[in-house]
């Protein structure tokens, strides 16, 4: 939106010239989600307190977790509007990834407000129900998978890159569409299931956002991407001011659900944020580099599904609770320390997927 006034501006008054930049926006959207989140963050704590919005906790998780009985969830709103906001001042409106991305990041957190609602309202853990919200990520995943199908203007837009080769580009056809729907709704999942203590997904969802936005950059580059051996996508360089956005937000947000937290994400902002990240990776071509950099998504989600397989097949559980994070902490560590060595590792798993960039 602002970036068309610019350019007007700037026929006139050179000045203006800058906002022309890729990277000089994404600056400007990072900041602009940041204080959105900060100007409105206070406000919507406050509120969602007086409301009494508070997260239900599960009789049988970590003793400690008692302590959090009235804290607000459902602040992923917060982030949805900080993105959003962000998004379309400085974004190109024009360009049909950034509104397949704010549509699939907002039907998501849509699915997530309403599972939200339903164990709000009548304290029910279980909210719509696993079945109900599977079938209405299906219904949102597939819808983004077909687009972006539908609407791509080369094959490497329809090919599943793989990392460290740079001769190998596997031709999928229509098995782009499975592919795009399972990473989408998979990565909202799994952000989902790491979203257990204060602060322990956002982060993470920040760092891997910051690593996409490096891809979407080089990759919408004709230039970058040739030198490095990676697909040109017309337009995805565009993905960076979104991830910028998204980085902004989580910022901002992690302000207030930093240990102890003021507010709950909530499935709200889980599940959209999860969805913005497989449908990045997507339309970067970097599916099996979010699996990387989102490894600690992946080791929390393959720890629920370990432990109720060994549950089901031989009755007896590998960890004292799943997701993995709940384990260390019927361990013993403090929450704080979980948190922050989870954080860690995220960051390594980040700088190790960047790091295929160089090494094919």
């Amino acid at each position: 939106m602002l970036k068309y006034l610019f350019e007007h501006l700037a026929v006139d008054y050179s000045v203006f010239n800058v906002f022309r930049y890729l990277t000089f926006r994404a600056i400007c959207g990072v900041l602009t989600a940041l204080v959105v989140s900060f100007v409105a963050g206070p406000a919507m704590i406050r509120r969602l307190g007086r409301l009494q919005v508070s997260q239900p906790i599960r009789a049988d998780g970590p003793p400690t977790h008692f302590e959090k009985v009235g804290t607000p969830t459902m602040g992923g709103a917060l982030i949805l509007v900080a993105i959003v906001l962000s998004t379309l001042l400085w974004a190109d409106l024009s360009n049909r990834f950034v509104w397949i991305t704010l549509l699939t990041c907002t039907a998501f957190g849509t699915i997530g407000w309403f599972d939200d609602y339903e164990k709000l309202a009548h304290r029910n853990p279980r909210g719509i129900g696993a079945r109900s919200k599977f079938l209405w990520q299906t219904l949102a995943g597939l819808s983004a998978a077909l687009a972006l199908y539908l609407t791509a203007q080369s094959p490497a837009e329809t090919q599943l890159i793989v990392p460290l080769f740079k001769e190998v580009a596997l031709e999928l056809g229509f098995g782009f569409v499975l592919l795009t729907w399972f990473v989408i709704t998979g990565s909202s999942n799994a952000v989902n299931l790491t979203d257990g203590l204060d602060g322990l997904a956002i982060l993470p969802s920040v760092l891997v956002a910051g690593g996409l936005g490096v891809f979407a950059y080089l990759t919408g580059h004709t230039v970058f991407s040739g030198y490095l051996g990676i697909p040109y996508v017309s337009g995805a360089g565009e993905m960076l001011v979104f991830c910028a956005a998204l980085v902004g937000a989580g910022l901002g947000f992690l302000w207030f659900n930093t240990y102890p937290a003021q507010v709950f994400m909530g499935d709200i902002g889980a599940l959209a944020l999860g969805a913005a990240l497989g449908t990045v990776a997507v339309i970067v071509r970097q599916e099996i580099a979010l699996a990387i950099m989102g490894g600690l998504f992946v080791i929390e989600t393959v720890s629920v599904v370990l432990q109720v397989v060994s549950f089901r097949l031989v009755g007896r559980r590998i960890f004292r609770m799943a997701p993995l994070h709940h384990h260390f902490e019927l361990k013993g560590w403090p929450e704080p320390k979980v948190i922050v060595r989870f954080w860690i590792i995220s960051l390594i798993l980040v700088l190790i997927g960047l790091a295929t960039l160089k090494v094919r």
